[in-house]
């Protein structure tokens, strides 16, 4: 859904449903849609993007919708668009491709199975961490910027080359939101992306929002933690972003082996609170004072 002033300007996108199950994201679109969002300048477009999977939505098996054949938001290398390689999400990934390869501004909107306080997700380009922050720093909105290094599975959409080129413009963020199922996930989705459209002009000629009501805290993801075995287990249900005070604290076990905090002030990034034999269980990070930019 393309909303265009006619006015040459920053093109903004704001992604939701990258996994069919996420379908708070949806709602949030839907809600920005009703307004016509047409910008003075520029041009912004919403894109829910995995319908097919959204189509197998049963809420008897809510997780079985997440996507189709594979998961769209591992798919966006170039080594994996450009391939001859055919699934539902790689075909779709190529039919977004062009808006992605235009935009100036990523907004990528997700929601989570397990509790976690909403936060902001940058690839480390210095460009991304200024947009994250831009949008935090208005008050109600998630104060969080976290920088990683990728997800083993594959690139995610703010990893796209638009978004990865050094030396490129294109910034990208990803929005953890909150609950899956929950109302209140939506309402965040929906006053971030209105700060997004907000702001979008001064982030794309400045790197930073013009009003700013409060402070941001940056984080980087240092450790990642994967289920060796079938036994993995928290000592206790953490809710995402969870600040553990001192180093050497266990908080969770696989099989004989205690999982430990490495650092003081450790930070639980959406843990999963029932990994599968080598999935990710949890990613840790350090708060920092500077932006990581690699």
């Amino acid at each position: 859904m393309v909303f265009d002033s006619g006015q040459n300007g920053p093109d903004v996108v704001i992604t939701g449903m990258v996994h069919g199950n996420e379908y708070a994201g949806g709602h949030a679109l839907e809600r920005l849609r009703r307004t016509a969002p047409v910008p003075a300048i520029g041009r912004v477009t919403l894109i829910l993007a995995n319908l097919k999977a959204f189509d197998r939505f049963d809420r008897s098996a809510p997780m079985a919708s997440r996507y189709k054949d594979e998961d769209l938001n591992r798919l966006w290398h170039p080594s994996r668009l450009n391939s001859e390689e055919q699934s539902n999400e790689l075909e779709r990934a190529r039919e977004l491709r062009p808006f992605i390869e235009r935009a100036d501004l990523l907004l990528d909107l997700h929601s989570t199975l397990w509790p976690s306080n909403p936060l902001f997700i940058v690839p480390p380009r210095r460009r991304s961490s200024d947009l994250a922050c831009a949008l935090a720093s208005e008050a109600g909105l998630p104060t969080l910027v976290l920088t990683d290094l990728g997800h083993h599975g594959g690139s995610r959409l703010i990893e796209h080359a638009r978004f990865m080129a050094v030396g490129g413009t294109g910034r990208s963020c990803l929005l953890e939101a909150g609950l899956h199922w929950e109302p209140q996930t939506v309402d965040v989705m929906e006053k971030v992306s209105r700060r997004f459209l907000a702001e979008a002009l001064n982030v794309h000629l400045q790197g930073v929002a013009q009003d700013k009501t409060q402070p941001v805290r940056l984080a980087v993801v240092t450790d990642n933690v994967t289920a060796k075995s079938a036994e993995f287990s928290f000592v206790e249900p953490w809710v995402g972003n969870t600040c553990i005070p001192r180093a050497g604290t266990v908080i969770a076990r696989d099989g004989h082996d205690a999982i430990c905090t490495p650092y003081d002030d450790c930070l639980l990034i959406v843990p999963n609170l029932r990994p599968k034999q080598g999935q990710l269980a949890v990613r840790l990070a350090r708060r920092t004072a500077v932006h990581l930019n690699s």
